[in-house]
Order: C-alpha cells, then structure tokens, then sequence
C-alpha cells in the first residue's frame, strides 16, 4: 500500500521500506520521542523525522479511499442502520465533534470509523466556526449529502446537524436527548479508541504545523484501515472535551429547531 512511498534512501543511506513502516508506527503509537524511537532501530533523530514524514505522506496519499462519506445507497443505508441500532435514532449518517489536538473536527459512524476530518485549525477556534467552513456543510446545504449529523451544543441546530434540547420538557425531548446522547457518543468513543491506539495523540505531536496536521491525518487513516482489518482495541467510555459549556450553545436556527420539533413529535 506505501512501499512505493517509501523506496527512497533516508539520511545515511538505505533503510528497507518494512522498518521505515515500523519505526514510524512505533514512534505514532507509543508518543516516543524520536530520539528514543531512533535509538532501537539505529537511526538518528533526522531519519526518524524524515521516516515518519515519509511515512505520513504515504498514508495521506490513500485519504480518498479509507476517509469518505457514504457514496451509495447502500452504504448511506448501512451506516444509518448502525447508528439505529445502538437506541433507535433515525436517519443518522454521522456523529461530530472537535478535540484538542490542534483542534481536528471528524465525522464518524457508529463502528468508530472516521468518514470526515477537517485538522487545519488552531486549539481556540470554535467549534461551530470549524463546520460552518468546511465542505461537509456545503454538502448537506446543497442536499448532496443526506440523512443528518448529530452534535453536541457547540453546534446550531440545523434540519441536517440536530443538537441536544436544552432545557428538555419531560417525556417527549427527554427522551430525545437521551438518544441523542447515546447514538452521537460513537464520535467521542472513536475519539477514545484512536487516542489509544497511537499515544502521541494524547501526549501532543511536537513537530511543525504543517507536520502536525499531516500526521493527524495519516493517523486517521491508519485507524480506519485498522478498524477494517479488525484490529481492534478495547472500547474506551469517553466524556467530551467539555470545551463548549451548554449553557453557551448555539442554538439560534429558527428553521433547524422546528425541524427538530417535529421529528421529536414523529419520533418519541
């Protein structure tokens, strides 16, 4: 899948293709600093840089085939039939949300794949401004995409992208909120699973911007090819970044909120 990628010489000569990939994936996985990673392969702290971006660049190159939004029926109906399952929320295509590792936005299904990701903004930058910007939301308002997103109340509530009610009357938008609490917690449990699996994500990726975005990326690729392969971990329960307070929720959307109505009125 890289080793074309990977071919080249590195700083002081040949290095096969197979420990480049190892060493990269030990360096990500781990959150070693890439002396130490350096140190058990005999490279030093520049090959182990370059490898790593090498590396990264490799996996960045396969985003269109492993990170994508449903293209077909089938799949469009497969993933809603996931996010259905867990408690019986309708016509869900995705769960998003934003975390603090230079403040990525992704999109995932309820399987813990990532099918969006957006990871050019700084750790300050709303939420909401992240989605208003990206070509996902320009998807859903040009009706290319269908079916809807569930976020939390950093978001404004949308007929495509539903929030939580806040200040819920008992009954009917209680028991909204409770199912949208628990089919849109997949996003945080992807977040869990792929912090775990590669370290570096929890303890900070310390190299250039440019760099950083590049590895976030290729980290979200390599998730997604393990999550097919079956390489799973063991699932992690995960709290949100409790980065938006909900009583600062955005929830201005007259049309998005009587969207919501009405299938709360539907539906529970």
């Amino acid at each position: 899948m890289v080793k074309n990628h990977l071919a080249g010489d590195a700083r002081g000569g040949f290095i096969p293709s197979h420990l480049k990939v190892l060493t990269a994936i030990r360096t990500w996985a781990r959150g070693e600093i890439q002396d130490d990673a350096g140190d058990l392969n005999g490279m030093s702290q520049p090959t182990v840089s370059l490898v790593c971006k090498q590396g990264a660049l490799a996996l960045v190159a396969q985003r269109a085939q492993w990170i994508k939004m449903p293209q077909h029926d089938t799949e469009q109906n497969n993933i809603i039939a996931g996010f259905h399952s867990i408690c019986g929320f309708r016509q869900v295509t995705g769960a998003i949300d934003c975390t603090h590792i230079r403040i990525p936005k992704i999109v995932s299904n309820a399987t813990l794949e990532i099918m969006d990701i957006v990871a050019h903004w700084r750790g300050s930058t709303h939420d909401s401004r992240i989605f208003n910007e990206c070509r996902l939301k320009q998807r859903f308002e040009q009706s290319e995409s269908k079916g809807r997103l569930l976020g939390d109340s950093g978001y404004a509530c949308t007929s495509y992208l539903f929030t939580p009610v806040l200040n819920p009357n008992p009954q009917k938008e209680e028991m909204y909120n409770w199912a949208h609490i628990r089919t849109r917690n997949s996003v945080e449990r992807c977040f869990g699973v792929w912090k775990q699996r590669f370290q570096c994500l929890l303890r900070g990726i310390t190299t250039k911007l440019e760099n950083t975005k590049l590895y976030i990326v290729a980290l979200a690729v390599l998730h997604n090819i393990a999550m097919h392969r079956q390489d799973l971990l063991e699932d992690v329960e995960v709290r949100g970044d409790g980065n938006v307070p909900v009583t600062h929720a955005i929830d201005a959307s007259l049309r998005g909120n009587v969207a919501r109505a009405a299938f709360i009125n539907q539906h529970f």
